[in-house]
């Protein structure tokens, strides 16, 4: 049997931060993450675990992969999806008319879902608003003849469901006329106006999630594109792609800008990041699975993954002390396919049920792995066991003695506990198919 160990010198409880924040632990980078700092504005995204992704665009028009079906776009790596020439894909939006949106219904679904936080795709590489942007008239949603604020209609529909706001926004452009030409001033001083547009006119916004950039350093106001943020919209979360290059620059960023790189949290793409707590994580994964990769926007030639599927991402991130950013791809008539929909209230009815092992907690303090994971909050450890690895699953050191065990998802457990592990057994008739989940009360 293979074993999962970690020594731990000591179980906090009752204690706000991670029961074994003092251990090393590896990120998802491979890096030794430090020891982690509390910070109170990241308290709610720590507790909330489960957000969505949303990418649409005029690329879910013809059912390809948003701006990589593109091509011709010199500043990026090759894309295996290139196969939309210019002239075809950035007149798209001619045709996107998505007369069935309803903000209102999707904020309801993803609440249903048992998700706390939505991102929204207001403006991916290829350049295109789905707002109404002063700064770019001619290629934007008035442009076309839906003619809505997008952007403002799911933030209402987002407030009005307690969900908090997130918008994504490339700072990529493909097709913007000034974009990395001379000095990119022009380009800079734009896509910041932008970014200031989105912050200013639709209330709270909690989190701004970038895309990476191309160029150099001395291209960018980093340092003015992030005082803005926080002043415009204080106690904002940034993601890890702000300031970080797609490719080596031929120069280096002032001392002060380095932060700017490693944002508030890692992320993790089309992937489980490993676990880590001494640094925050989401991860960012389709709900539609492509044989090349993609997925993010409408794919009819895509693979919708099944509830059981996403559940056990869910668990695999939430005690890797992680978050999933679940992402839909909406269908050029602003529907949800049903097939998307039916998975996501399946997650929401089991987080209805065992949500309180997953909300508010912390990955750990073991090491989660194939065969499941931990997660814990307080003097509780809730075991998910994923697959058992035989009989018996052996897994620990835990410091702090067991007083109590429960097997929530029903059965009766036998556990026990010495210096070197902890050793769970149940029988097969009782485990559960898709996560067995054992209380430990410490």
């Amino acid at each position: 049997m293979k074993r999962f160990m970690v020594a731990v010198s000591t179980l906090l409880l009752g204690c706000s931060t991670h029961p074994a924040a003092q251990l090393t632990a590896t990120d998802s980078g491979g890096k030794v993450s430090a020891q982690e700092s509390p910070d109170p504005r990241m308290q709610w995204w720590r507790d909330a675990k489960f957000g969505l992704f949303l990418h649409w665009g005029p690329a879910s028009v013809n059912g390809t992969e948003i701006s990589w079906s593109r091509t011709g776009h010199p500043f990026d790596h090759p894309s295996d999806t290139a196969v939309v020439p210019p002239a075809v894909y950035d007149n798209l939006y001619k045709q996107f008319n998505p007369v069935k949106f309803d903000a209102d219904a999707w904020m309801r679904m993803a609440k249903d879902a048992g998700m706390k936080y939505v991102v929204f795709i207001t403006k991916h590489h290829d350049g295109f608003s789905m707002w109404p942007t002063a700064l770019r008239t001619d290629y934007s949603i008035m442009a076309g003849p839906f003619q809505r604020d997008l952007c403002k209609e799911i933030a209402d529909a987002a407030h009005k469901e307690d969900l908090k706001l997130g918008w994504y926004y490339s700072t990529r452009d493909w097709t913007h006329p000034d974009y990395l030409v001379g000095d990119n001033g022009k380009y800079d001083a734009f896509y910041r106006g932008q970014v200031r547009e989105l912050l200013s006119n639709y209330g709270r916004v909690d989190v701004m999630w970038f895309d990476h950039v191309a160029g150099n350093w001395r291209d960018y106001k980093f340092q003015e594109l992030f005082d803005m943020l926080h002043q415009l919209q204080p106690g904002i979360l940034v993601n890890d792609r702000a300031a970080r290059f797609i490719r080596p620059t031929d120069d280096k960023p002032a001392p002060g800008l380095v932060p700017m790189v490693n944002g508030d949290f890692d992320t993790p793409e089309q992937r489980i990041g490993k676990f880590q707590y001494g640094r925050a994580w989401e991860s960012c994964v389709t709900m539609t699975e492509c044989k090349d990769g993609g997925g993010w926007s409408y794919r009819p030639d895509g693979r919708t993954r099944s509830f059981e599927e996403c559940l056990r991402m869910l668990i695999q991130t939430v005690t890797g002390d992680g978050n999933l950013l679940l992402n839909l791809a909406p269908l050029p008539t602003g529907e949800i396919d049903p097939k998307q929909v039916e998975a996501l209230h399946q997650m929401g009815e089991w987080l209805r049920k065992y949500g309180n092992t997953i909300y508010g907690t912390r990955g750990g303090p073991i090491p989660n792995g194939e065969w499941g994971g931990c997660t814990t909050k307080d003097n509780k450890v809730w075991v998910h066991v994923l697959k058992w690895p035989g009989e018996t699953l052996q897994i620990g050191p835990l410091a702090a003695k067991v007083e109590a065990v429960q097997v929530l998802t029903g059965g009766e457990a036998k556990v026990v506990q010495s210096q070197d592990h902890l050793e769970i057994t149940l029988p097969e008739s009782q485990r559960d198919p898709l996560d067995t989940i054992i209380e430990l009360t410490l």
